[in-house]
């Protein structure tokens, strides 16, 4: 069973996946996102990219415990775009992303059925070609404590493999670690039994 603290995602962006279909020409692009405010940039710039696309049909999903996502067939009918490319999204497995279907009409129409079967295997071939790569979710822990205990935190940092996230050192100090999610309990606890260091969790 995968652990509950990584997730897949796609590491860069894909452009310009082309399917062609009954001279229907599908253009499919995935986007790793972090948050739904970057949804509509994307959509517009890939509108004013394709100023003779008839249909820009997406579907996004955010988050790992509790995804959250949106399908939009953009005016091709119901259920017929949006979900076969959120389908690809569930069956590739990843989070944090967008994908665009962009269709150019050919004049020749496909039926509901040829829609579906197009944008899924349009939203298919992108993630294809999408680099997935799998991420550890990570928490943050800030310390604080006075300098004199510098050398122990560090010892702590370095024996444990945490990254530091920020650091302010003057004579009283502050420190931002990433911490793995299902290391959080163990690295808390052993930190708050070096006494004269503050723990909070963010």
């Amino acid at each position: 069973m995968q652990p509950t603290d990584t997730y897949k995602t796609i590491a860069t962006e894909v452009h310009k996946i082309l399917l062609k279909e009954k001279k229907s020409k599908f253009y499919g692009y995935a986007f790793p996102i972090q948050d739904e405010s970057e949804v509509r940039p994307l959509l517009e710039q890939l509108r004013k990219a394709h100023p003779t696309a008839n249909h820009v049909c997406y579907a996004w999903q955010l988050g790992i415990e509790n995804p959250s996502y949106r399908a939009n067939d953009d005016g091709e009918p119901n259920n017929s775009a949006g979900m076969p490319i959120y389908g690809q999204i569930q069956s590739f497995g990843v989070t944090n992303i967008l994908i665009v279907v962009i269709r150019v009409f050919g004049g020749t129409k496909l039926g509901v059925g040829g829609l579906i079967s197009a944008y899924r295997k349009t939203a298919q071939l992108t993630l294809e070609t999408a680099k997935i790569v799998e991420k550890i979710i990570q928490k943050h822990l800030t310390l604080t404590f006075e300098y004199a205990e510098i050398d122990t935190v560090m010892r702590f940092l370095k024996k444990n493999q945490l990254e530091l996230v920020s650091q302010k050192l003057h004579l009283d100090c502050e420190v931002v670690l990433a911490v793995r999610k299902k290391e959080l309990k163990r690295v808390r606890k052993e930190l708050m039994s070096l006494h004269k260091i503050e723990v909070v969790a963010l």
